[in-house]
């Protein structure tokens, strides 16, 4: 990301309380980009093969349409007052993330931003959230919004992985890197570094493969990882730019870690990356931003290599 021009804000119908709008709208603001208003709604029993037949069907769906495009122009109109290029697009689309993915490929979005929410455990085994879809199809930059303020000087936090496990490329870690730094030239945020890496799986590896009951020295592991993995990740780092007191490598799971960092700086945005490619990859790649994205007190930018491309 070498610069953004176009941000694509996603409205939800069923609120007054729009998050995601205001940090768009700060965020074109402070780079200067045009700002699209999207609302992708649909209803299957207003639906066109159900309603044609019968009028008076027909004439509810054009009435409920006529009323979100309407509610659309609403909340772009004190945007464009205050000097914000701002257009707005309507979507009768199902299902939602696939709509959303869609627009935002096939208008060249820049960053896509989403409200978010918490959800339990129970409602995530019950319903496939839009959320966890956009996570793992959405080409473009997914920024996922958390209620509450800004602050006037941000904090990112960028979590890398320069051993690049999981398959995950390693020109994804300057991706992540440089995009913050845009973003933070443009807001003022003071941006970190963060990688985690997890003795515990190295220790559990060996015990697994092992014919005959060992003993692994943690401590040992421990020290020999963190030596490792600190060369990659100081080399990482030190290309970019980013001092040593805002340099984090932690000993530990990144979806336990991840969220405790941000808490204690006081983070306004986690920067993570994305690789899911095929849906049999789903709960493998990607699995740790969906994980860290329940806990985080912050919002969460999800980015995916250039090549990747929304499925159809």
């Amino acid at each position: 990301m070498e610069r953004v021009t176009r941000i694509l804000a996603v409205l939800d119908p069923t609120t007054d309380a729009q998050p995601a709008l205001d940090r768009a709208a700060a965020v074109a603001r402070a780079t200067g980009a045009s700002l699209e208003l999207l609302l992708c709604y649909y209803n299957e029993y207003l639906a066109e093969e159900h309603a044609r037949p019968f009028p008076s069907l027909e004439e509810a769906r054009r009435e409920l349409v006529g009323n979100l495009e309407r509610r659309l122009e609403e909340a772009a109109a004190p945007l464009r007052s205050s000097g914000l290029d701002v257009t707005t697009t309507f979507l009768w689309e199902h299902p939602l993330y696939r709509g959303i993915a869609r627009h935002a490929a096939a208008t060249n979005a820049d960053l896509v931003f989403k409200d978010t929410h918490q959800h339990s455990v129970l409602a995530r085994a019950l319903f496939s959230h839009t959320d966890w879809e956009l996570i793992r199809s959405c080409a473009s930059p997914l920024w996922l919004v958390k209620p509450g303020a800004w602050p006037d000087k941000p904090v990112f936090v960028v979590a890398v992985d320069p051993m690049n496990e999981h398959d995950k490329p390693a020109a994804l870690d300057d991706e992540l890197l440089s995009a913050a730094k845009v973003l933070a030239k443009a807001t003022g945020a003071e941006v970190h570094a963060f990688h985690a890496f997890d003795p515990r799986l190295a220790l559990a590896a060996g015990t697994a493969n092992a014919y005959i009951p060992v003993s692994l020295p943690f401590d040992e592991i421990e020290a020999s990882m963190r030596k490792e993995h600190g060369a990659r990740f100081d080399e990482l780092v030190a290309f970019h730019g980013i001092p040593k007191e805002r340099s984090h490598l932690v000993s530990g799971a990144t979806h336990d870690a991840l969220p405790e960092l941000a808490r204690e700086l006081g983070a306004s945005l986690v920067v993570m990356g994305a690789v899911a490619r095929r849906r049999l990859q789903r709960l493998i790649i990607g699995s740790t931003a969906e994980r860290t994205l329940e806990h985080l007190p912050c919002d969460l930018l999800v980015i995916k290599p250039p090549w990747f491309e929304s499925a159809p």
